[in-house]
Formats: structure tokens, C-alpha cells, sequence
């Protein structure tokens, strides 16, 4: 629901009924993750998707279905299925969504759960989805509070527990309990949606490849900070696509911010100048951010590395160094560079090869690495673009 939140705040404020669809789990080849989410309107407006195009046409009915009944549905598509052609889901997956009908008075706890994710404050919306339980009951779990029933007070307990867990992991995904919350049962189904703060994407130099990749960065979910010591240059009029501008040595604020950042952060580097980027990748070699990049040539790159060592960044932290920063994809312009560089970011994220997918054979959707750090540039990975 993230990326269709502002579309969700005006129905919610409109007063009228409409459909939230949901994906809640999903197997094999699936198009989109546990989380996404498609909305229909009373009037009959679409907003979103939970499946790229797949079962859109078949959750669109189930939704007008919703609205005018007010009733809940969980429904199940997968190739398997008779009608599985006339619903479109051809890929070889299973989906299984949840359709809600909401307004104010079956969610009074939407606009808190809006405002939080806009906040960027850390909130999970537990929802029973199957089982000997109250089905469609809803509870919104925050960092240290809670609100909403799921039918017992031992369920709420473990639900609270298990979403503020999920929550620190960014983690969405179905839970199973016993029939009163038993933690060894699993005839109760609970869906949690787990709203993390976006990750962050740190963007040094406010040069016009910034401004790109900036741009890309918040358009694939990360909350995007750009920062460079000079204000004539660091201007939110040049950086559209931020959500931040800060005008400071790169190093110094990102010292200052270190301790904020986990392994979903990506550092990329831009600024061309050993003056700034060698004291900056020196901070950021010190976080935890799972992706550290670096723009330059193979003489800056060469060069860049010395002096590192010299002042004494070990070989296993540089190995965590992707520079030059980017794929081999024959990139030129500032966009096609953002490209490179948001194509080398999901890779990282999901173990991805970087080959064609025609050259390849077995799943094309790949599951999340355990930790983004966990995967070290290549040889072919750091091929020039």
C-alpha cells in the first residue's frame, strides 16, 4: 500500500466505501510480493496492482463485490486452476489476495497508519485472514503501542510481539497461531504488513548524474538524501527527485548520521574529487549500509583505492567497494547511468546474475538475500559501463 498511499488518504478522507486488495502470500513464479496492493473506487477507478496485469481484471469483480456486500474476501489464482487463462495468471505462480471493503468506520485506524509510513514512523496492520478467528479483524501495532481486536487478548499478545519483530526486519508475511493465539498451532492465519521506514539512499555530489540517480532512487521506494558541501550546487530546485538536500561536508554529515543506517542503506558516491570522496567512503565504509558505490574511472578508481589503504582501510572493507559504480551497460547520459546504477542496486538486493534473462533457466523472481552485504562486486560486476 506504500506506493499508493496518497491515492488511499483521498478515498479514506472522501467518506465513501471503496476496496483495498491485498497480496497476503504468494508462491513460486509470483508477479509481485506479499504487500502490494490495488485499490477500486466506488465509482469503479482502479489504483495500483497486485499482480502487474496478471489477475487485475478478476480482483476489479471481486472488489465491486466487496463494495456492495461490505464483506471481506480472501481469494486464491494460480495456473493450476480451471480458469486460471481467463484470469490471466499464466506465469506459474499462486497468489492469494485479500479484498477489504474500508471507509472510517470499519478502519478507524487508516489515517494513523498513513500518517506513520508518511513520517516515516516504523507501524504494522495485522489482519486475520484464515482460521477459527474473527476473519477480517484488524490490528495496527506500532513501535510501543497498539490498537484494534483479533478476538483474544493471548493472540494480541503474540500478534504484538511477532509484528514488532517483522517490523525491525521489514518483513511481510503471514503468521499461523493456535485457534486462541497458541504459538504451536497453526490453524489461525494472520497477515501482517510490515511498514518499515524506506530504506535510504545517500547521494554524494550535487552534479547532474546526482540529480538522476536521485530521481531513479525515489522512484524504486528509497528515501533519497542528497548532500554536498557547496550551496550554490546543493539546491532542492536541482534535486526534484529528493527528499532532502543538505548543504555540509559529505563526511561530516554522514558521520553524523551513521548510527541511523542498517544493511537496506545504499551510499552512492558521485562527487569526482578525492578531496570529498575519500573521506566520505572512509565514513561509509565504517556503517553497515549493504551497497557502497563510487563513481569514477579506472585510473580515479586505482588511485581512489591507494589512498584508502593509506589510511588504513583493511582489504576485507574495500572488497565491500563497488566502483566503478554501476552494471556494464554501455551507459552514457546521466539517466542511463542512474540505470546502471538502480540495476546494480536490485541485484544486490535479490542475488540476481546480471545476465539477460534469455540466457538464463530456472525462476526469474528471485527471494531476498539474507543480508545485502552478504554479496561482493565481481569482476564482471565492476566491468567499466
Amino acid at each position: 500500500m506504500r506506493d499508493i498511499r496518497a491515492a488511499v488518504a483521498d478515498l479514506y478522507a472522501s467518506g465513501e466505501t471503496f476496496a483495498l486488495a491485498t497480496v497476503i502470500d504468494t508462491y513460486r513464479s509470483s508477479p509481485r510480493e506479499a504487500g502490494a496492493a490495488m485499490a477500486v473506487t466506488p465509482s469503479g477507478e482502479v489504483i495500483g496492482s497486485v499482480s502487474g496485469g496478471c489477475v487485475e481484471g478478476a480482483v476489479y469483480e471481486l472488489s465491486q463485490e466487496v463494495i456492495r456486500t461490505g464483506q471481506p474476501v480472501r481469494e486464491r489464482y494460480g495456473v493450476s486452476d480451471d480458469d486460471a487463462f481467463a484470469v490471466g495468471l499464466t506465469c506459474g505462480g499462486v497468489l492469494h489476495v485479500l479484498v477489504e471493503p474500508i471507509d472510517a468506520a470499519r478502519y478507524p485506524q487508516l489515517g494513523t497508519v498513513l500518517a506513520a509510513i508518511e513520517e516515516h514512523r516504523p507501524v504494522a496492520v495485522a489482519t486475520v485472514v484464515a482460521g477459527p478467528g474473527r476473519f477480517g479483524a484488524r490490528r495496527v501495532i506500532g513501535a510501543e503501542d497498539a490498537a484494534g481486536e483479533l478476538g483474544s487478548a493471548r493472540l494480541e499478545a503474540a500478534v504484538d510481539d511477532d509484528a514488532r519483530g517483522m517490523l525491525a526486519q521489514g518483513r511481510t508475511g503471514v503468521l499461523r497461531y493456535g485457534a486462541h493465539g497458541q504459538r504451536r498451532g497453526d490453524e489461525l492465519e494472520v497477515f501482517v504488513q510490515a511498514f518499515a521506514p524506506a530504506a535510504r539512499m545517500l547521494v554524494f555530489g550535487a552534479i547532474d548524474f546526482a540529480a538522476a540517480v536521485a530521481q531513479i532512487g525515489s522512484y524504486l521506494g528509497y528515501r533519497v538524501t542528497v548532500c554536498d558541501a557547496r550551496p550554490v550546487f546543493a539546491t532542492s530546485k536541482r534535486f526534484p527527485g529528493a527528499d532532502e538536500v543538505i548543504v555540509k561536508w559529505p563526511h561530516v554529515f554522514l558521520t553524523e548520521i551513521a548510527a541511523e543506517l542498517d544493511e537496506r542503506t545504499a551510499i552512492c558516491v558521485l562527487t569526482h574529487d578525492p578531496k570529498f570522496d575519500v573521506p566520505v567512503l572512509e565514513a561509509a565504509l565504517r556503517t553497515r549500509a549493504g551497497y557502497i558505490g563510487a563513481m569514477g574511472s579506472r585510473r580515479t578508481h586505482d588511485e581512489r583505492m591507494a589512498r584508502l589503504r593509506e589510511i588504513g582501510i583493511a582489504e576485507e572493507d574495500l572488497s565491500r567497494l563497488r566502483s566503478p559504480i554501476g552494471l556494464e551497460l554501455g551507459a552514457r547520459t546521466p539517466e542511463e547511468t542512474a540505470v546502471s546504477i538502480a540495476a546494480e542496486l536490485i541485484q544486490t538486493r535479490w542475488g540476481g546474475s546480471g545476465r539477460p534473462l534469455s540466457e538464463t533457466r530456472g525462476r526469474i523472481h528471485n527471494d531476498p538475500l539474507t543480508s545485502p552485504a552478504a554479496v561482493t562486486p565481481s569482476a564482471a560486476e565492476t566491468a567499466p559501463r
